[in-house]
């Protein structure tokens, strides 16, 4: 195998040769460094690549080690050492981490070298990664169409071979949703199993750190690694940790999988109602059975989502003020011009949006209307999935209602971008985990679009969807297809 045909490797394969000694850690880099120069100009994927202390890691990594020696690009969110972390915002700029995430600590020890920072919409508030506020990411299997959000960077670098696998972060989609639109396998880990130190929230009891990966194993190797138990966030669970390749390969036979009578919605694009139709026959020949049932209060799922984010969010994004770091506004009257003209030029329209509402949410008189209100709908929200998880071991759904649609044609429609997330929302709200996995596709217009079949497990079964997703992955051939950006 050639040099310059590395980066097309699954991090499985890759991880094979390096053990085998057929290719170094360094060679691994060099390689990927020359990929990602020659498309990184089509996709805008990265904000920022650090390969000179990559290669100092690379020189001394196991490669023994669970991921040793495979470079893994992470989300603009998540703070490495010595790299920027801007959250796709330019209220952080010049802003380099002091430590590292707890997710990157793990992943170090398990020999992976994180690389590189990948775009974002900013503070993660977006489905389509148009909200950054430093570039625009293109979808690899059409540069006129996005990537997904709020990880399209994370998405877009593995779909173009410019990353092995990456990770992102999900508030209501935001790998999951990217994952579909970018033909990849997406996970979204259970609340508590992956820590949250070191990730800058956007909502605290919604965040979760998962991978994007361009197979199932991919996906349970780096879930292996960074999740578990972490004495510096009193949300992760205190759960020991599978092996998540463990089951893969396994049959189907006696697994229930309910269909939701409410994700077969009106609006759904046509090719991707036949595309889950289709994959519904192909988990039943599996030995799978399917069990109708009904999750009520889905219709909520949104409003509840946008009130509970948003109020999170004022109160998170509160700390960026420009005193200690970051972008701070010239010349100001006083302390409050300060605080104020900062705000207002940092960040951008989405987030003042959201902090407007979460304030509004919050404030006085509204506060039992609005945000105790759908903190109580979110309670009926996750009763759904626990009545629902007694008669079936996973849920199936579409993954998104739609493939990847057109640069800059919801910009100005923030309804309509936020109904992009009407089928992950709800396991956020709920805590549970959720997995996406290529599908399908459609054409439009002259373009092949990839489709994602979304697989929700109850909370800590993360092992469960990824057998799932494996056998029905194994059983197809979408998960092959490679874009036409990964084939230049």
């Amino acid at each position: 195998m050639s040099r310059s045909d590395l980066p097309a490797l699954t991090i499985a394969d890759l991880q094979s040769l390096l053990r085998r000694k057929e290719v170094s850690p360094r060679e691994v880099l060099e390689s990927l460094r020359a990929r990602i120069e020659q498309v990184e100009p089509k996709i805008e994927a990265y904000l920022s690549i650090d390969f000179e202390a990559a290669l100092k890691e690379a020189d001394k990594v196991d490669v023994n080690l669970p991921l040793g020696g495979v470079p893994i690009a992470i989300k603009d969110i998540i703070n490495v050492a010595g790299q920027p972390c801007t959250c796709g915002s330019k209220i952080l700029a010049g802003y380099r981490s002091p430590y590292d995430a707890t997710v990157i600590n793990n992943l170090r020890a398990a020999g992976a070298i994180p690389f590189g920072k990948t775009n974002m919409d900013e503070f993660a508030m977006g489905s389509s990664t148009e909200n950054s506020s430093i570039k625009v990411t293109k979808n690899p299997w059409d540069l006129s169409r996005v990537p997904g959000g709020s990880s399209g960077g994370s998405a877009a670098a593995v779909a173009a071979n410019a990353a092995f696998g990456a990770l992102g972060t999900d508030t209501g989609g935001s790998i999951r949703q990217p994952a579909s639109l970018s033909g990849l396998v997406g996970l979204k880990p259970s609340y508590g199993r992956v820590s949250r130190f070191g990730v800058i929230a956007f909502a605290s009891s919604l965040d979760q750190v998962g991978p994007l990966t361009k197979t199932t194993r991919d996906a349970a190797m780096i879930m292996s690694a960074i999740a578990g138990q972490d004495r510096h966030d009193s949300t992760s669970l205190p759960e020991p940790v599978p092996d998540y390749t463990k089951n893969l390969g396994r049959d189907l036979k006696g697994i229930k999988l309910g269909v939701p009578k409410e994700y077969r919605v009106e609006g759904i694009h046509p090719q991707i109602s036949a595309a889950v139709n289709a994959a519904v026959k192909q988990l039943e020949s599996l030995g799978a059975e399917m069990v109708h049932l009904s999750l009520p209060h889905t219709d909520y799922g949104i409003a509840v989502y946008y009130f509970i984010a948003t109020a999170e969010a004022s109160a998170n994004l509160a700390r960026f003020d420009g005193v200690r770091y970051g972008y701070r506004a010239k010349d100001p009257k006083d302390l409050l011009d300060h605080y104020g003209r900062t705000r207002e030029e940092g960040f951008g329209e989405e987030v003042k949006r959201r902090i407007i509402l979460g304030t509004y949410v919050l404030s006085s008189g509204y506060y039992d209307a609005y945000y105790v209100r759908a903190q109580k709908v979110r309670e009926l929200i996750r009763q759904d999935f626990v009545k629902a998880f007694e008669k079936c071991d996973a849920i199936i759904s579409p993954t998104s209602p739609e493939p990847a649609f057109k640069l800059g044609e919801r910009t100005a429609n923030p309804l309509a971008m936020y109904l992009a997330d009407i089928f992950t929302n709800t396991a956020n709200l709920a805590g549970i985990c959720g997995i996406s996995v290529p599908c399908g596709f459609a054409k439009e217009n002259g373009s092949q679009l990839p489709i994602g079949l979304q697989i929700l497990g109850k909370s800590l079964n993360e092992a469960r969807i990824l057998q799932i997703a494996h056998a029905y992955e194994q059983s197809t051939d979408w998960h092959r297809a490679r874009s036409p950006i990964a084939k230049l």
